[in-house]
């Protein structure tokens, strides 16, 4: 895998100690946390390119990069396409698929192709433009956030060996990212509602509010289906339980401090089991 290019705000950091502060390579490497080899081979192309400090005005991060690491002039321009950003942003929901990966992939086809930074940051522009962002203000104490962590994980017992596989239950503060996390057997009303107490006594207190990432997040599938067109919407599935589990579970909603932050988030569930329910019928 070749090696990360530094951005650059660090290469002008870079040339900004060595042009402007006068330090040697060893001084700026070390004021960087940077290689002594990895400065003097960005200062070299910068010699190449005739750049010094400061920088023209008009020379933004695009330009710098394509200064300082310019196409081979005999690689036509056709060998340099632009990436579709729509089919990097559908590979990249893949398991397992990295920015690098899709990355070296493109430059196998185009070898005169453009260079990490430039993929990366480029892509994060095309994100901003077809998918804006709500940016929320959270106060400290008032919300937290909860999820099952993507796929299963295994749990092997030391003593015999036994591989397990578990769901792993996370939750974040809003305002902090004060972090909970821990492992249970399923999905299931029993460890949903285990966890969340347990949450709370990690916690200390009870916030404001409890977001339902995974319930919000694959009803919000459900209802618009995305937007590519081969793309088919599944709505998130509803597990039926049985009287003795749901006789339990309200024997244990009954001995939860009134009012209660765990019977008020399970009056949402339930509110979202019935919408996926609908969304499930055809």
């Amino acid at each position: 895998m070749p090696t990360e290019r530094l951005s650059m705000r660090r290469i002008r950091d870079v040339l900004r100690l060595k042009y402007a502060q006068g330090l040697s390579e060893r001084a700026i490497a070390t004021s960087l946390g940077l290689g002594k080899g990895t400065v003097g081979t960005y200062l070299a192309r910068a010699r190449r390119g005739g750049l010094g400090w400061p920088l023209p005005d008009n020379l933004d991060d695009d330009g710098l990069e394509l200064w300082l690491f310019p196409a081979s002039p005999t690689v036509p321009d056709p060998d340099r396409p632009v990436p579709d950003w729509a089919q990097v942003d559908r590979e990249l929901r893949r398991p397992g698929v990295t920015r690098a990966l899709l990355w070296e992939e493109y430059r196998a086809t185009y070898p005169g192709g453009f260079g990490y930074t430039w993929f990366c940051t480029h892509y994060e522009a095309w994100k901003g433009r077809v998918r804006p962002t709500m940016r929320q203000t959270h106060v400290g104490g008032e919300k937290v956030f909860v999820d099952f962590a993507g796929d299963t994980v295994d749990v092997i017992d030391p003593a015999t060996g036994e591989v397990q596989a578990v769901k792993l239950f996370v939750a974040a503060m809003g305002a902090s990212n004060f972090t909970y996390a821990e492992a249970v057997a399923s999905e299931g009303l029993e460890d949903w509602i285990g966890a969340h107490v347990r949450m709370l006594t990690f916690l200390g207190g009870v916030p404001k509010v409890v977001v339902l990432v995974i319930a919000t997040t694959s009803l919000t599938a459900c209802a618009t289906g995305g937007s590519e067109p081969e793309r088919i919407a599944a709505c998130p599935p509803v597990v039926e339980y049985s009287r003795n589990l749901q006789a339990r579970a309200a024997d244990e909603l009954m001995l939860l401090p009134d009012p209660s932050a765990v019977a008020e988030m399970m009056s949402d569930y339930a509110v979202m089991r019935e919408q996926s329910r609908k969304c499930a019928s055809p």
